[in-house]
């Protein structure tokens, strides 16, 4: 009864924990285009470049707003329940066929855990993945669903675990879990679930910051290094796993599917820096008076840019009414990649969570703060020159113009 009784304390303090992140919300208003008119989308819409949806989204100002689904978030988070509970139902009832001596709570609890190890390795081959591919970038505009998901997963398997395993002695079931199994000198029989246990609590800690509030009240570096931590959460995870396969499993698939995980995770992971690598490694022509070629204007697709390193800093290089501006590369939301954005109603947006600077300034229209730097660019030939000395976040920058080129429709 006590072991029932603390299971329903626990996820009780996380649910009210759960309402309060979403009271808040950041919400971001799209700037006015030539005509004056507002485009809206949020700072978690399913792909703030999509501007079909943009009558389904809630109307922006600078506060924290209650969570509103737009239609992608429907379908995005629809298909995620409906993937899960189709995952637990094939496991259990697959695993009753196989194991009929299993019990329901035994099932489960391989269910709720399996299922978040494998959503935790989706959610980080998501990130490689939209690097390699933009296809696979509409996955990562909500990927802290994903996250958020995968902790209530893993926090399912270990209640359950804790119940069934330590909660029902004469110590408190948490005590129990660190010195039921003091045995850490033996590899074959070392204390697995406390790995798991720390795992936990560092998925915790990034599914309750997960909200905008946070991001903004911890400051955009420290929150970065705080969901950083998934790393670490997964080799804790790894050792969890594989630790507990050996105390309990004879048969060599789980290890085999573990195996194929974390060579899959470190092989997305190589081939993303090998290619932005690449971007930073690809040579440029100086030019005259400090600037650097970058390429031809027509290899700039309209509203749109490419991405050059200089200095060791990325350039974003965008094209749009006749005119070339350059700006830093690096959102000041969570370092979203701007120049794989393109600009919208005369703005950079960016193309993870929709944050916007004005091209020629780097800065986001007002009543938003975020500014980014600046800097000068040319035109000659047909060839776009940048240079590579920064002006300060926010500092206006007279754009080149592309001679012969008639201005064209703001996207």
């Amino acid at each position: 009864m006590r072991a029932a009784e603390w299971f329903v304390n626990l996820l009780t303090a996380y649910a009210g924990a759960g309402v309060a992140f979403a009271r808040r919300r950041p919400a971001r208003r799209l700037c006015g285009g030539p005509g004056g008119e507002e485009a809206h989308a949020t700072t978690e819409s399913g792909n703030p470049l999509d501007r079909a949806d943009a009558a389904e989204e809630f109307a922006m100002s600078v506060q924290y707003q209650p969570i509103g689904w737009n239609r992608q978030k429907r379908i995005y988070d629809s298909v995620l329940a409906a993937s899960v509970l189709l995952y637990l139902a094939l496991f259990v009832g697959l695993g009753a066929l196989v194991h009929p001596n299993a019990t329901a709570e035994t099932l489960l609890i391989r269910g709720f855990g399996t299922a978040a190890l494998l959503l935790l390795h989706v959610i980080l081959c998501i990130g490689p993945l939209g690097r390699l591919d933009r296809r696979f970038l509409p996955l990562l505009y909500n990927r802290r669903h994903l996250g958020v998901t995968m902790f209530l997963l893993g926090l399912s398997h270990g209640v359950f675990s804790i119940v069934q395993f330590h909660g029902f002695g004469d110590i408190h079931p948490l005590v129990s879990l660190f010195v039921s199994n003091s045995r850490y000198g033996s590899l074959a029989d070392f204390p697995f679930q406390p790995l798991g246990f720390f795992a936990l609590l560092i998925l915790f800690l990034m599914a309750s910051t997960s909200h905008d509030f946070w991001l903004h009240n911890l400051s955009a570096p420290v929150w970065k290094k705080l969901h950083m931590l998934v790393y670490a959460a997964y080799a804790l995870l790894i050792g969890h796993v594989t630790l507990g396969a050996l105390q309990s499993e004879t048969s060599p698939v789980l290890a085999a599917v573990l195996g194929v995980g974390l060579a899959t995770v470190l092989s997305l992971h190589v081939a993303a820096a090998l290619k932005e690598q690449r971007v930073d490694e690809a040579p440029v022509t100086p030019g005259s008076e400090g600037f650097v070629e970058v390429c031809a204007v027509d290899k700039i697709p309209e509203n749109r840019a490419v991405v050059v390193s200089l200095s060791g800093e990325r350039v974003a290089v965008f094209k749009y009414g006749g005119k070339v501006s350059a700006i830093s590369n690096v959102c000041r939301h969570q370092n979203g990649p701007l120049g794989e954005g393109r600009i919208l109603d005369g703005c950079v947006t960016c193309p993870w969570h929709g944050y916007q600077y004005l091209p020629d300034s780097g800065a986001s229209p007002p009543p938003f703060t975020e500014k980014v730097a600046t800097f000068r660019t040319r035109v000659v030939d047909g060839k776009v020159l940048v240079h590579p000395c920064a002006y300060a976040p926010g500092t206006r920058v007279e754009p080149a113009r592309i001679e012969g080129e008639t201005v064209g429709r703001q996207a």
